[in-house]
């Protein structure tokens, strides 16, 4: 399960519609409807926050909003709007998370790698940079 905590704009396709399903999956996870994933590190984040399941909404509503800057048809029938505190990234976790994805994107999708390479990556709408 990879929860990134960059923003949504820089993801491929592929990587677009897994990191929906993780998230709905994460959400699954968090209402106590899986058996599975319970224990993942990746989730730690939300179920630290006051709201889990609201925190989990609001990752997946800017997801969606992504996708709908796609032309995607994202299930917008699964989500409610709501409003969420951010939750903390640090500068060193946002690098190592934005070099795992261009070394995914240099194998799966040449163009966007080396249009996205050398730059500074943002966060995902949830989250916010630790100064």
């Amino acid at each position: 399960m990879r929860l990134w905590t960059l923003h949504p704009r820089y993801l491929d396709a592929p990587g677009l519609v897994a990191l929906w399903r993780e998230a709905l999956l994460a959400r699954a996870v968090l209402r106590g409807r899986t058996i599975g994933y319970r224990h993942h590190p990746q989730l730690d984040r939300f179920r630290a926050c006051r709201t889990p399941r609201a925190a989990i909404n609001a990752y997946l509503m800017a997801v969606y909003d992504e996708s709908l800057s796609r032309g995607y048809a994202f299930d917008a029938s699964k989500l409610w709007r709501c409003d969420c505190a951010t939750l903390v990234v640090t500068p060193e976790e946002l690098h190592a998370e934005w070099q795992h994805l261009l070394g995914k994107l240099r194998a799966r999708s040449p163009q966007l790698y080396r249009s996205l390479r050398g730059k500074t990556p943002g966060t995902h709408p949830l989250f916010r940079l630790k100064r």
